[in-house]
């Protein structure tokens, strides 16, 4: 039995035969941004909005804009929701598959390749390109501002309890 092929949550299929001289604007809808959420561990995703222009380049389409976002996401520490506004330059570059790998061979990227995303045929999928830009643009130790105080009274965190020989220290105590 072959597995399904599901689609993103935030799909927005671009064919590079109608590529225009005009920026592509791409903004989630509330069910797209709830489902993100879920996907990326974030509390909410209030907006998504990304604006980029498509430019053909030999074989490759170099896809450049900015993405702004509002979410909220818990601290890292206390758990406290904590809204963010997000606000990222974007520079991807869609290029046809390579071929030059078998899939199981271990391939050596330089800094260039690493905002490569390869596609097949005359279509690519700039929203899940934008999504993924989202999710490396959220802090995930991101900490509020009661973290410090939360460290203090929980007794989780202090200085006391932040080594490796603390539980020992406590075991030898009791």
């Amino acid at each position: 039995m072959t597995p399904e092929f599901s689609r993103p949550e935030f799909s927005r299929i671009i064919d590079t035969r109608s590529i225009g001289n005009e920026p592509v604007r791409l903004e989630a809808n509330e069910a797209e941004r709830q489902a993100l959420a879920r996907r990326f561990g974030l509390v909410a995703i209030h907006r998504l909005v990304a604006e980029v222009t498509l430019e053909p380049v030999k074989q490759a389409i170099a896809a450049t804009g900015r993405l702004d976002a509002e979410i909220v996401q818990g601290c890292a520490v206390s758990g406290e929701d904590l809204l963010v506004t997000i606000s990222e330059p974007l520079t991807l570059r869609f290029v046809p598959p390579s071929g030059g790998h078998r899939p199981d061979e271990e391939v050596e990227l330089a800094a260039v390749d690493l905002d490569e995303i390869e596609f097949a045929g005359t279509q690519f999928d700039l929203g899940e390109a934008v999504a993924q830009s989202l999710a490396l643009a959220t802090d995930p130790f991101l900490e509020g501002p009661n973290a410090e105080e939360f460290r203090k009274t929980s007794g989780y965190f202090g200085e006391d309890t932040a080594n490796p020989f603390a539980a020992l220290a406590r075991l030898k105590k009791d």
